[in-house]
């Protein structure tokens, strides 16, 4: 059955992966950029399938207008991906508040308009599937990414916790945490944070670093990830959580460990609060 994505971010990475996937699948994509040329180049990649929407996640009066010209276009949207997103490098301590108010803008208020735009419609039919792409940083935080984890961490609650609201009224969410992909996070998806405080130079000043020697040498490729999310979508009960990489399964399954030895360690400090009757 041919399915309605509407995918944020298309001009490049996953985004673009993933549009392509769907519309070699036969479906029809409408994809967000920012620019004008890549708005056009995008509908030009299969005329009557694929509608480039212009618009910036961080707009949501621009956000409304771009659902509803999708809608227009392809009718009901039965696929949203929300992807669109930046990284943000610099100790928690070196990045303004400026800076991390545009982070969440970008990662978190950006993908929570975009739901807010599609639910009444999926409501309305009772089906549909989101899905965000969080990272592994959201659920495994590292030194000198503090505030990109944090926007990572709140969207893997919001879809958590939306899963719990409309799963009952029959729409789907998925939450897709990726590790290293092979394309532009380390270049044009990553911003330095403006502030250096040279105390973090053995802790965080480490993430540029070993970001710029990992680039072009992620073990991920956005073309299988595209497809594996083809795969989930074609579910009938899709996972609420889908990691894509060997080294997202690595330091997921880490974290879990060393909390759940944390909590293990001290459960009697943690249950001697109770009062005692």
């Amino acid at each position: 059955m041919t399915k309605t994505w509407f995918i944020t971010g298309v001009s490049s990475g996953l985004g673009r992966a993933l549009a392509e996937a769907a519309l070699a699948a036969g479906d029809r994509v409408a994809g967000t950029a920012r620019r004008e040329a890549e708005v056009t180049a995008f509908s030009a990649l299969a005329p009557g399938r694929s509608l480039g929407v212009q618009l910036d996640v961080t707009d949501e009066a621009a956000v409304t207008r771009g659902v509803a010209e999708a809608a227009a276009a392809y009718g009901a949207i039965d696929v949203l991906v929300n992807n669109a997103g930046y990284g943000l490098i610099g100790a928690v301590e070196e990045v303004s508040l400026a800076e991390a108010r545009a982070q969440f803008e970008a990662n978190v208020f950006g993908p929570l308009a975009l739901i807010r735009a599609v639910l009444p419609a999926m409501r309305a039919r009772g089906a549909g599937h989101i899905i965000n792409i969080t990272s592994v940083s959201g659920l495994a935080a590292w030194s000198g990414t503090g505030i990109y984890c944090a926007s990572k961490f709140a969207l893997e609650a919001l879809g958590e916790t939306l899963a719990q609201e409309v799963g009952p009224l029959g729409i789907k969410v998925t939450n897709v945490a990726p590790g290293g992909l092979r394309t532009d996070y380390a270049g044009r998806s990553m911003i330095r944070a403006e502030g250096l405080i040279g105390d973090y130079a053995g802790t965080a000043h480490e993430a540029p670093r070993l970001l710029g020697e990992y680039a072009g040498q992620e073990s991920g490729d956005p073309a299988k990830a595209a497809q594996a999310i083809l795969k989930l979508v074609a579910m009938e009960a899709p996972p609420l959580h889908l990691l894509l990489g060997a080294d997202a399964i690595h330091y997921a399954t880490r974290k879990i460990g060393q909390l759940t030895a944390e909590i293990g360690d001290h459960v009697a400090l943690s249950t001697g609060i109770a009062f005692q009757d």
